[in-house]
């Protein structure tokens, strides 16, 4: 268990599980991970009969963000495999992602968001420039469905 503080945790030690159960490795370490989140919508509504000139606020859907996420390329497949396998349909392509912010010293989770139903949904690599030194990357878009954070009490 976490114990809160004061002074918030850095956001640059993180672990990924893309669903697989593995989180060291090549394969699993990411540079970059974007935002992640969700909301849920309000819709209004009125009767046109309503005594009140006012809307209601109802209750919507649920929206996750994309996340995306950045890392060296390494020589593996393994995120362009993911996605070939969604574009092909296969069921087991839906995977539970788990994004672990550890605390300074890796020695307590601090946070961890569950992406439920995830795939893979765009991969990129590039741009390469003879003339650069920066490493070439590559990069991975997860759409999920629902976001939950793991209770840490």
């Amino acid at each position: 268990m976490t114990a809160k503080r004061d002074r918030p945790f850095g956001r640059f030690n993180f672990l990924v599980d893309l669903g697989t159960g593995e989180t060291a490795g090549p394969d699993a370490g990411f540079q970059e991970c974007s935002a992640i989140g969700t909301e849920v919508e309000i819709v209004e509504y009125r009767n046109g009969n309503d005594a009140e000139n006012n809307v209601q606020k109802i209750t919507g859907l649920n929206k996750a963000t994309d996340v995306t996420m950045r890392r060296g390329v390494i020589g593996s497949a393994s995120l362009y495999a993911w996605l070939d396998q969604v574009r092909d349909g296969d069921e087991a392509a839906l995977r539970t992602v788990r994004i672990t912010l550890q605390s300074e010293d890796h020695s307590t989770t601090v946070q961890t968001a569950v992406l439920k139903n995830a795939r893979a949904v765009r991969y990129v690599t590039g741009p390469f420039d003879g003339r650069s030194s920066e490493v070439a990357l590559e990069e991975l878009t997860i759409a999920y469905e629902r976001l939950e954070l793991e209770d840490l009490t």
